[in-house]
């Protein structure tokens, strides 16, 4: 089946069904990741013998899927495993669903009920976050997580199909949980961290362009992604929020509180400070790319086909 047409299925799953509400396969694999870190992520190992164990705990948890999603799509029916898949990796659904949340509640002047909302998107402390600040923070995470639920899936489907998509999420569901910087997890998470980071490269520059693209802004998304793109310890996150701040004309950033400690995030885009309108457009950004990665696959499959 031609690559367009599952990427098109895929989306239209997601747009119609929305995120599993049980039984969701990403989050029985996070419980698996939890319990497998708990059991070899001990505190009284060395740092190196941690990092040993987390590259061992990373291929335990992700190549048997990975193996099973090459099998499965190499059958007679792959296709529509291949559709199911990709389906249940991607989130644009569910990332406009939660943001949106935020937007009503600004929309109704309901500030405490925003900072409930945005706390579901983001890890950081929301408690002092003011009306801008909780626009800001839902930009964010809207941007980075539309590359990473989004354009890092389709990017790894067209790579490699449905066991690229597999792995992808995989990883990055494993960075999410084990790549904080913590005492704890610092050194067990390492590869996962690092395995994110490649992963996420090529993919995290063409959504950069992509935002620029359907933002009707490309040079000023470009040129904010190099300038301040490498402002952030991730290769990727930095150039994705640049690019996507600059196509909004908004400015991103800014003092906040991480796992109690008080963090301060490098300023990314131009202009005025995100408002609720911004939540509603950073939104749009990531459903056109996605439209407009899909149009291009579906070309590219009918042109070489």
């Amino acid at each position: 089946m031609q690559i367009g047409l599952v990427i098109a299925a895929a989306l239209l799953a997601d747009a119609l069904l929305g995120e599993m509400r049980r039984g969701h396969p990403l989050v029985g694999f996070g419980v698996l990741a939890a319990r497998l870190e708990r059991v070899l992520n001990r505190r009284d190992f060395p740092a190196w013998l941690r990092r040993i164990l987390g590259v061992i705990g990373l291929a335990l948890v992700v190549v048997p899927f990975v193996v099973a999603a090459i099998v499965l799509a190499a059958a007679e029916y792959g296709w529509a495993f291949e559709i199911l898949a990709l389906y249940l990796a991607l989130g644009l659904r569910s990332l406009g669903e939660h943001a949106r949340r935020v937007q009503r509640a600004l929309a109704a002047d309901n500030v405490e009920s925003a900072r409930a909302a945005v706390g579901m998107m983001v890890s950081r402390d929301v408690r002092a976050l003011d009306r801008r600040g909780v626009a800001a923070a839902t930009v964010e995470s809207v941007l980075e997580n539309g590359n990473d639920a989004v354009f890092g899936t389709l990017f790894w489907f067209a790579v490699a199909g449905a066991p690229g998509a597999v792995a992808y999420r995989l990883v990055n569901t494993l960075d999410a949980m084990w790549g904080y910087r913590t005492e704890r997890l610092a050194a067990f998470g390492w590869a996962a961290a690092r395995l994110d980071d490649v992963l996420n490269w090529p993919a995290a520059r063409l959504a950069a362009l992509t935002y620029g693209l359907v933002g009707l802004a490309p040079l000023r998304a470009l040129r904010c992604a190099w300038v301040q793109g490498g402002r952030t310890d991730s290769p990727n996150a930095g150039v994705v929020m640049a690019a996507g701040a600059g196509a909004l004309g908004v400015r991103i950033g800014g003092p906040g509180v991480y796992h109690g400690r008080r963090v301060w995030r490098p300023r990314f885009g131009v202009g005025r400070r995100p408002d609720g309108a911004a939540i509603g457009a950073a939104v749009g950004l990531v459903i056109n790319g996605a439209l407009l990665w899909t149009a291009i696959a579906c070309i590219a499959g009918w042109w070489f086909a």
